[in-house]
């Protein structure tokens, strides 16, 4: 998947950052808000994954093209936004945050096992990869992250990055991005849909 590991990763950015524009607009944020949430969104994961593989400099310091990605994608919505009806715009969010959660799930798993990682290190960078972008964009929004309700969110980024390692492994290399793209897109999609949640601690009296 080397020849599309570029594309994919250019498509989760643009994915991610549309998830954070959509945000500052329910928040009603100016363009600046609008670029900083969509940007954070949109590169923060890959970045602390680079960071973590001890990659130096983080590659969109020295090919911001990325970030571009992140600020066009951002003033877009700030003009279009309004389409979308206040609960129409949560759903929009939701399922986009699912489809860039697949994309960098398999990017990052990817990125990380080209890079040397071992498969467990791999399986969590691309969960890294996958949902610290979006926790940055929640934290600075003052919402609590999605990556920390019951939603069953890391849960689906996790299995996504397993069936890409397994897939990677004794499937096929040349499969593996499309198997732990449906994994992650189909356990998410079917949580929205269905409100599945995890169970969460309860306070035991005695």
């Amino acid at each position: 998947m080397t020849g599309l590991l570029p594309w994919l990763e250019w498509a989760g950015v643009a994915v991610f950052a549309l998830t954070g524009a959509l945000v500052a607009a329910r928040k009603q944020m100016d363009p600046f808000g609008f670029v900083l949430l969509g940007t954070v969104t949109g590169i923060g994961g890959g970045t602390l994954r680079d960071v973590l593989l001890g990659v130096r400099p983080v590659p969109w310091i020295l090919d911001p093209a990325v970030v571009i990605i992140c600020a066009a994608v951002s003033l877009a919505a700030f003009v279009s936004a309004h389409h979308f009806e206040r609960e129409g715009r949560t759903r929009v969010i939701l399922w986009a945050d699912a489809l860039g959660l697949a994309l960098f799930t398999v990017t990052g798993t990817a990125k990380a096992l080209e890079a040397g990682a071992p498969a467990i290190s791999a399986v969590l960078l691309g969960v890294v990869t996958a949902t610290f972008g979006g926790i940055i964009r929640d934290i600075l929004a003052g919402d609590v992250p999605l990556a920390l309700r019951r939603d069953v969110y890391v849960t689906a980024s996790l299995a996504g990055a397993v069936a890409f390692a397994l897939a990677n492994r004794f499937v096929s290399p040349d499969l593996d991005d499309l198997v732990g793209f449906v994994v992650v897109f189909a356990i998410r999609g079917l949580a929205i849909r269905h409100g599945w949640s995890l169970p969460t601690y309860g306070r035991r009296d005695g």
